[in-house]
């Protein structure tokens, strides 16, 4: 069992195999600050730490940095790593640290922030910067780099504070590492979401409304269909579909706890002298729904589900594609059982995960346990309570985990799941969350066995998560190429010549009524062009008639990975490609 605290994890990796490939990645960070100086003095030096795969370094400039000086400080790094400089760590006070980075703001603030009244310091090559360390012994030995991108960053992830420029890089220990990272990340290039989703006419963006997607038919097509095999596992697990309002007086968010906790992610407006707020998650009015109504514990659990569409305020310069954005829809649900029931429903969600995960085609997930954040609700014995019952559930159901402190939900710890997109990047997607608190803040009841009331326990869960991020990360594991009963098109049929066209339509009727999705490519193209063009748009199956097909009642198949299936009856075909283009109900099981 993998139960690590954030903290460990850090620890273990210097501790680890990849000590001095981190320290590597810290020391060309430096590398990289006193090559943007000698080019540009007048900068303003943020934080420079290593990350996975390389190092970033935050510049306060007014000059915007370009891909071309990106050239130049490569070069000057180089320059600096050959003059084999020591890095050396001296002991600092505050008071002398303050004034060595007088003129460097952000580095004063970072000063001023700790409580240690001595600091340390690295320096190399004449340049020297706040610092614990650690780091190489020279600047010869920081192994293979190269710089890649330049991006926007809040000074300290705070929109009202300065943006600053983020320069990143990557860097290993050897040469032919660092060409394999590089060809990787030029192959999940051709992954990005976003690209695919425009070559594919799924869905688009546009600045009259930032960070919230326009889905075009296609796309359309295709978030219909989770959102169908989501209601159709409802009816295996027992979930009731709800519909609740979009705005709600702030009254209701203030009972929540959201706006003490959660307001600067929302949105308010003010209507006939009172202030309202655009629900950014579905939990306080699902709670008013379950008090509209007496309850027994016969009628536990209680499983609420709703595909409301939610508005959260995200800092532009986290945005990002469909994977984070502003206005979106989960697969959102709520439980309201006693606590005696808390594990059986979890193992159940974690089931209904496994199930959801395979009919979409994507890996087993990472799994984390989050605690108890320093802004909360509730006391430390209920978050005692909900921690331990969350990790019981967990252990029980053998799956490997991870624990991270401080990273919970105000109203209670949670279970969120992690996937990757084509960069490798972890994106939470599935969650499951205890909620002690939200049952006590609306005063919820139900009437237990020995006739008194009992409060409910609720757990907030989603399986999918946000449909625009699951949908963009399936994208990015599948190049657009959706198993065949998600594809928005499941089948073209590509005519050789004009006398074939009425052949084709009656084909396409056919196969309508058969449940599949199809088109008809009857331009006057090359039949080679037209096959390729469904191999682009990533179509499961090209069906090409001519004389010998209209004669035969029979079909070409082609499918888009270029496999040749040859010649097959109208009926073959049906019968080959059946199990594939509808819902994948097989995998539900009832519970």
């Amino acid at each position: 069992m993998n139960q690590l605290s954030h903290q460990n994890l850090i620890e273990n990796e210097y501790q680890g195999k990849n000590q001095n490939l981190i320290k590597m990645r810290h020391s060309a960070a430096h590398i990289m600050a006193e090559s943007v100086l000698s080019l540009f003095p007048e900068a303003k030096l943020g934080i420079g730490p290593p990350i996975e795969n390389g190092f970033y370094y935050d510049f306060d400039l007014k000059e915007r940095i370009t891909p071309e000086d990106l050239v130049s400080i490569e070069k000057r790094m180089r320059e600096i790593m050959e003059s084999n400089s020591t890095f050396e760590r001296n002991e600092i006070t505050r008071k002398e640290a303050i004034e060595k980075f007088s003129d460097q703001p952000y580095k004063v603030e970072i000063i001023e922030s700790i409580p240690d009244e001595n600091l340390s310091t690295y320096t190399h090559h004449g340049f020297t910067d706040l610092c614990q360390g650690p780091h190489v012994e020279s600047t010869d030995k920081i192994g293979y780099f190269k710089l890649t991108r330049i991006a926007g960053a809040y000074w300290r992830a705070d929109e009202n504070r300065p943006q600053l420029q983020r320069i990143y890089g990557v860097l290993f220990a050897s040469s032919s590492d660092l060409d394999e990272h590089l060809k990787q990340l030029a192959e999940a290039e051709k992954f990005d979401h976003r690209k695919v989703g425009r070559a594919l006419d799924l869905f688009f963006f546009d600045p009259i409304s930032p960070a919230s997607p326009f889905f075009l038919p296609k796309g359309t097509t295709v978030y219909n269909l989770m959102i169908e095999f989501i209601r159709e596992s409802y009816k295996h697990y027992g979930y009731q579909e709800v519909i609740s309002p979009q705005i709600y007086a702030t009254d209701l968010w203030k009972q929540s706890g959201h706006y003490d906790n959660y307001a600067s992610n929302m949105y308010f407006t003010n209507v006939d002298e009172r202030e309202f707020g655009i629900k950014p998650m579905n939990c306080p009015g699902h709670c008013v729904i379950y008090k509209a109504q007496l309850h027994s514990y016969r009628n536990l659990p209680l499983r609420y589900a709703d595909f409301g569409r939610l508005h959260r305020y995200e800092r532009s310069g986290v945005t990002h594609g469909l994977t984070r954005v502003r206005s979106f829809s989960q697969d959102d649900a709520h439980i309201y059982c006693s606590v005696d029931q808390i594990e059986q429903e979890i193992m159940r969600l974690l089931e209904m995960m496994r199930t959801t995960y395979e009919a979409f085609g994507l890996s087993k997930p990472r799994f984390t346990l989050s605690l108890r954040p320093e802004k909360r609700v509730g006391t430390d014995e209920i978050w005692d309570q909900a921690e331990t019952a969350l990790r019981s559930a967990l252990i029980s159901s053998g799956e490997d985990f991870e624990e991270i402190e401080n990273e919970g939900a105000f109203y209670g710890p949670k279970i969120d799941l992690f996937t990757t997109d084509a960069l490798g990047r972890d994106w939470q997607l599935s969650t499951f969350q205890l909620d002690f608190n939200m049952p006590e803040r609306f005063d919820l009841e139900y009437i237990g066995e020995d006739g008194n009331a009992h409060r409910p326990v609720m757990i907030h869960r989603a399986i999918l998560g946000s449909l625009e991020r699951f949908m963009g990360i399936l994208i990015e594991n599948n190049a657009g190429a959706f198993p065949a009963w998600l594809s928005p098109t499941q089948a073209t049929i590509i005519p050789i010549a004009d006398r074939h066209n009425e052949y084709a339509a009656e084909l396409a009727r056919k196969l309508v009524l058969e449940g599949f999705r199809v088109t008809v490519d009857n331009r006057s193209e090359r039949m080679g062009a037209k096959i390729r063009e469904g191999q682009l748009q990533k179509t499961p199956y090209m069906l090409i008639v001519g004389d010998n097909e209209q004669g035969n009642n029979s079909v070409s198949v082609r499918l888009r990975n270029n496999e040749n299936l040859g010649e097959k009856s109208f009926e073959e075909f049906i019968e080959y490609s059946k199990g594939e283009i509808g819902l994948p109900t097989n995998l539900l099981t009832s519970s």
